[in-house]
């Protein structure tokens, strides 16, 4: 047997399944790449209170310790995806845990809304992904909120929005821009596009359904961070990521909470 890719991931837990840590490892074992990880905190959906966000940060010392173990542990990683940090203070330790070790891809998954926070320290906590994590990025995957907000525009109402708000997320000096559309834009597909500082590629699989679905961008910056792994060029790694959740969203799995998840498995 040859031995398989590696790739990291720092995310939040997901305990229903449908996001975070679980989605990523799920995604990368389902493209056949050995994942390590470490938990940056735990979200808690409260089935009482209409599945709002009950968010727990993970101790800055422990990120550290984890970091510490699984980066010694597999020292010839390359490949790493960062998800949702969620407070200031754990974006400071993943930004200088990333900085102690050698990166060929790191993939931003951009969470800049914390919806178990206040708006202060949601604040806070965008302002310091800008600075902290953003610069280290070589792949960030907004969604369409998370491209204007990066973007600094006051809507995205199309295809040629998201690619507009893509350049300009690109000038911030990230190499490649994968924003999201999803089922956010009108028309009958959902439609990615990636600016790679000369071009605009889009990527359309037909929607279905016009619901949002759990999990479906973790997935796809899970599965770009894969194909990154295992020595796939940014393009090839998108179409396979894109091909891959619009099976996962054909395939969901149905829940007792207001939104079907993504099944990584399809």
């Amino acid at each position: 047997m040859s031995t398989p890719s590696l790739a990291y991931v720092v995310a939040g837990s997901e305990a229903t399944g449908g996001a975070g840590f679980q989605v990523d490892l799920k995604t990368f074992q389902q493209l056949g790449v050995y994942g390590i990880g470490t938990l940056s905190c735990i979200v808690a959906f409260d089935p009482a209170h209409n599945w709002g966000h009950r968010f727990h940060p993970v101790p800055p010392t422990l990120i550290d310790e984890q970091m510490e173990a699984a980066l010694a542990t597999h020292p010839t990683v390359r490949t790493v995806k960062v998800g949702m940090l969620g407070t200031p203070d754990t974006i400071d330790t993943v930004a200088r845990g990333l900085a102690n070790h050698q990166w060929d891809n790191v993939v931003v998954d951009p969470v800049l809304i914390c919806k178990g926070q206040e708006p202060g320290a949601a604040l806070d906590t965008d302002n310091a992904l800008r600075e902290k994590i953003l610069p280290l990025a070589t792949v960030v995957t907004p969604n369409v909120f998370e491209s204007k907000t990066l973007a600094g525009m006051d809507s995205i109402d199309s295809v040629e929005d998201l690619e507009e708000a893509a350049r300009k997320i690109g000038d911030l000096g990230i190499k490649y821009v994968l924003a999201k559309g999803g089922v956010e834009l009108p028309g009958d597909d959902a439609v990615d596009v990636l600016w790679d500082g000369e071009k605009i590629t889009r990527f359309a699989t037909p929607k279905v359904g016009e619901q949002r679905v759990s999990g479906a961008g973790c997935t796809l910056a899970a599965a770009v961070t894969a194909e990154l792994a295992k020595g796939a060029s940014i393009y090839s790694a998108a179409k396979t990521a894109k091909d891959l959740v619009y099976r996962g969203i054909q395939n969901r799995v149905p829940a007792d909470t207001p939104f079907d998840t993504v099944w990584q498995g399809a």
